[in-house]
């Protein structure tokens, strides 16, 4: 894997690169939809690839252990193969879904025992265990396995927290040297920076995660509910650590002013279940504002969903037409709004790299960031 900086912007961090995986070339700054357990909810890969023009999806570790299991994938040539996708696949380490199951888990130094969500059967991931799975589902870049903090989180657990994860790191890179990619094709581990929203942890982890030399390098455990100045403050501190030359991802960010500032903050990657998940509640992201597509207001409007809209279903459906749909509970509903979220999302930083490689992107962030986050 490599990765090429193309241009950094004058006013700001924001950089423009290009990502080169076994899979394919990715254009940054980008956003990865969340393809859970094989796919992206209520959207086609032909859509993903032929109308959204997604570049990297990102799969769930945990989900996809738990179902269809690593032995049907294995049998299947690997999720690319599985799931029908040609192109490069991010997926986690588990480690977040395992923060999740925060009442059916145990954390020791060894790893993590927890309760299946399906059936509450007992489970164990280790730091070797989560690497041999990602092996298994075969993802082009796949993460290191650490422990995702709460906020707010006490200031003694965040530092043994942090450090565990950089124990474990150890040992995923150890796994990492000691194993191989079962489907013909390089795999390359990202680190997890953490620390909560303390300060000095969050400079010494991000210390500790640059000194690894690593293919490229994710900062965890923020977008867990933390005002958004403290994540703005922790990841300029993050990457104002991590190489230059190296891909930054953000973990589970955000909304599009979010994805924005962040940009602004010298961060290349972003995932986020937001889009497709609101839009499966009728809650549409338009360059002109949110939308709240169930709302009696848009029952008479006919115009498109997003004059600006990238999608083919942004000119072939109107308001009217979408609120009808969610009112009487049809599936169609749900699709073409995550279909039209999606592609919003892909715009967003479409858009934003065209502006860093003009020399124009802080005053254009500074223009379009309040209509983004006006309610309509």
């Amino acid at each position: 894997m490599q990765f090429k900086l193309e241009k950094t912007d004058d006013q700001s961090k924001a950089r423009a690169g290009n990502l080169s995986c076994s899979h394919g070339d990715i254009a940054t700054p980008v956003f990865m939809p969340v393809g859970t357990a094989g796919t992206v909810k209520a959207v086609h890969q032909r859509e993903l690839k032929d109308d959204i023009s997604a570049r990297i999806i990102l799969g769930n570790t945990y989900h996809l252990y738990m179902r269809p299991g690593t032995e049907v994938l294995k049998a299947a040539g690997g999720l690319h193969k599985f799931m029908g996708w040609d192109k490069p696949i991010l997926t986690d380490s588990g480690g977040y879904q395992v923060y999740s199951l925060s009442n059916s888990r145990k954390i020791k130094e060894e790893g993590v025992t927890f309760k299946s969500h399906i059936d509450g059967s007992k489970h164990f991931f280790s730091p070797e265990r989560a690497i041999q799975i990602q092996r298994e589902i075969g993802a082009d870049i796949i993460m290191a396995f650490d422990e995702c903090t709460p906020y707010p989180c006490d200031y003694q657990y965040a530092k043994k927290s942090m450090e565990m994860t950089h124990r474990w790191l150890k040992r995923c890179v150890a796994e990492m040297e000691n194993s191989g990619p079962l489907y013909g094709y390089e795999q390359s581990l990202f680190p997890i920076v953490q620390g909560s929203t303390y300060n000095d942890l969050r400079k010494q982890s991000a210390e500790t995660i640059a000194s690894t030399r690593a293919n490229g390098y994710a900062i965890g455990g923020l977008s867990v509910g933390e005002p958004h100045e403290d994540m703005y403050e922790q990841t300029e501190r993050v990457c104002s650590i991590l190489p230059e030359e190296k891909p930054r991802y953000l973990m589970g960010v955000g909304t599009p002013a979010n994805i924005l500032e962040c940009i602004a903050l010298g961060v290349d990657m972003f995932d986020c279940v937001m889009p497709t998940r609101n839009a499966r509640h009728g809650v549409l992201f338009t360059w002109n504002g949110v939308i709240n597509i169930k709302n009696q207001k848009w029952e008479n409007d006919f115009s498109v969903l997003d004059e600006q809209g990238t999608t083919f279903v942004d000119s072939a459906y109107s308001k009217g037409y979408v609120r009808h749909l969610f009112k009487v509970g049809e599936y169609l509903g749900a699709q073409i709004a995550s279909i039209h979220n999606l592609g919003f999302y892909l715009d967003l930083v479409n858009q934003a790299r065209e502006k860093i490689l003009e020399g124009t992107f802080t005053s254009w962030k500074n223009e379009v960031v309040p209509l983004l986050t006006r309610r309509l």
